[in-house]
């Protein structure tokens, strides 16, 4: 029954008019992997059994370099996990105020990493408790059914004692080149602080300048090779959040040095964060891709505006379909993208524009974060934004297994089912689906992955796709073609886990089959095709929400 459906639902996507999609032979210059970022609230899940797990499944995904970005790392307490909490005990104080560094737990994190050969995007907070000018309350005990303002503590403050803060983090300089060595430490990213113009900062601009030039002093005066950078603020299509990112680049520019008296403060990247924001319409999860959009695209004009600054890399050092990877769909039902191929599709669509964003403002964009990883022990599926669930990966993580494939120049490609770029900032993808694709190509190899995307969680009839890849050697005549596929049946561990029951108690052989219903999963077979003159041809049908990677090879 399921095969006679499928062909049902291919030969009515061929009744339409097909979704032309071409291919190369030109190239727009080097692909870049953007996309190879990740990061988390929660550092202790890092070296959890299934964090390790996952972690070691990230840094599987391609020959480049993945980095990880973490919060907590500096924050006072004994190592516990919880939602949207973590600590390390660093720093804490004798009884005569003398500073006491432990760096067992911060070790812990980085030699997970380190060992997989996965790199830290290092980010030099929270608040020590013994040097928060407002120390109490310090540890909160937020859950998804509380405000998100909760969390917003004594870790949150500003430092007490500037020389100690310093020191602190001249300490964790050294102590890292020691442990790990110098190369090794000046391939690490580093910056200072998270969101300081929201709840993060429970202090002024101005006092966030202080700790960033602070921070950035001692860094370079342990290891003057590393790479800091900031202001990581939220979403610059906000207008406050995009007057503090301002500020901040002036303050770099022409500020007075707080730390050192001096004119300007060392930068070596950019970071901002890009969010959107799903609603609920009409009884179904509406998708905020605009809003997004609209983040990258403000964040990229603005540093496009600064002469000096134009060509430092950008790290869009959150950059998600919403805000609050723990709060989960049973209190938030806009979240409920999460768990299917809605999340996927959507991020395939958004990072492609991302790119071609930073064309348009003439910036050099070097990463996205993800801001997606996994909640230890929790119920599985549970509407949370990570990339797998009790060690079950998710829908999304085969989005990121397609990217690792792709690699070499980016091919041109034109579609005439895409949306312009103009439509996405504006209104997101609301009326027609954004059939779409990107290509490389590699030696012997070219990669295309194509979705057909819509903002609003509906079924929609399956796009007729007619795919033509030009720039095959001219002396091949013929070529192998791989096809891997996204959608509900097809790496997708969660239509297979709703097909048992939803057990949150698996059988052993209930687990193996979603590990291996999480994997990224052919559809069908591998073939051989004719090349002509150095072009492919295929077809194939693309339902909505779906996201197919062909790779012709020869």
């Amino acid at each position: 029954m399921r095969l006679t459906l499928g062909l049902l639902f291919a030969a009515v996507a061929f009744a339409q008019t097909p979704v032309q999609i071409q291919v190369g032979p030109a190239a727009e210059g080097q692909w870049r992997p953007v996309w190879r970022f990740f990061g988390y609230d929660e550092p202790n899940y890092t070296y959890m059994k299934d964090g390790k797990k996952l972690l070691s499944e990230i840094a599987a995904l391609s020959p480049h370099t993945v980095h990880v970005r973490v919060h907590n790392l500096l924050t006072t307490g004994d190592g516990t996990a919880a939602l949207k909490w973590g600590s390390t005990n660093a720093y804490t104080e004798d009884a005569n105020g003398k500073p006491v560094y432990n760096w067992t737990i911060v070790d812990r994190i980085f030699d997970t990493l380190v060992e997989r050969k996965l790199k830290p995007l290092v980010e030099i907070g929270f608040m020590p408790q013994a040097l928060s000018v407002k120390p109490e309350p310090y540890r909160h005990h937020w859950d998804p059914a509380q405000k998100y303002q909760n969390i917003y503590t004594g870790w949150a403050q500003p430092a007490k004692d500037y020389a100690k803060w310093s020191e602190l983090v001249y300490q964790w300089v050294k102590h890292s080149v020691a442990r790990y060595g110098k190369a090794e430490v000046e391939s690490w990213y580093w910056e200072v602080w998270n969101e300081p113009d929201i709840g993060y900062w429970q202090s002024t601009p101005e006092e966030y300048f202080k700790l960033y030039d602070h921070s950035a002093d001692a860094v370079k005066r342990a290891l003057p090779g590393i790479r800091i950078g900031g202001p990581t603020t939220t979403g610059p299509g906000n207008e406050k959040a995009a007057a503090f990112l301002r500020s901040f680049l002036d303050h770099v520019v022409k500020g007075r040095n707080f730390a050192t008296g001096k004119t300007g403060s060392p930068l070596d990247y950019i970071s901002f964060h890009a969010k959107g924001r799903p609603t609920v319409v009409d009884g179904h999860v509406r998708m905020g891709s605009d809003k997004q959009m609209n983040d990258v695209s403000k964040g990229f004009e603005i540093v496009a505006s600064y002469p000096t600054l134009k060509k430092l890399p950008i790290i869009i050092g959150e950059s998600d379909p919403e805000g609050c990877a723990a709060c989960s769909v049973r209190f938030n039902p806009q979240n409920a993208y999460r768990n299917g191929t809605m999340y996927s599709s959507y991020t395939a669509a958004t990072f492609a524009r991302k790119n071609q964003l930073a064309l348009r403002h003439g910036v050099n964009f070097e990463g996205a974060v993800t801001w997606a990883f996994e909640f230890e022990d929790q119920p599985y599926f549970d509407g949370f934004r990570d990339l797998a669930t009790n060690g079950i990966d998710k829908p999304v993580l085969n989005v990121f297994r397609m990217f690792g494939l792709m690699d070499g120049q980016q091919l041109a490609v034109k579609s005439s089912g895409a949306l312009t770029l103009d439509e996405i900032v504006k209104s997101g993808v609301k009326g027609q689906p954004d059939i779409n694709a990107v290509a490389t190509r590699g030696e012997k190899v070219i990669s295309v992955m194509a979705w057909n995307y819509h903002d609003d969680d509906l079924t929609g009839t399956p796009a007729p796709v007619s795919l033509k890849v030009a720039g095959i050697a001219a002396n091949a005549t013929r070529a192998l073609v791989r096809h891997y596929r996204i959608d509900r049946d097809h790496s997708n561990a969660y239509t297979v886990w709703l097909a048992m029951g939803s057990p949150q108690s698996p059988t052993p052989a209930q687990y193996a089959q979603l590990e291996a219903a999480g994997q990224l999963q052919s559809l069908g077979s591998p073939a051989w095709v004719p090349v002509k003159a150095g072009v492919v041809e295929l077809a194939f049908p693309l339902p909505r929400q779906a996201v197919s990677l062909v790779q012709v090879s020869w």
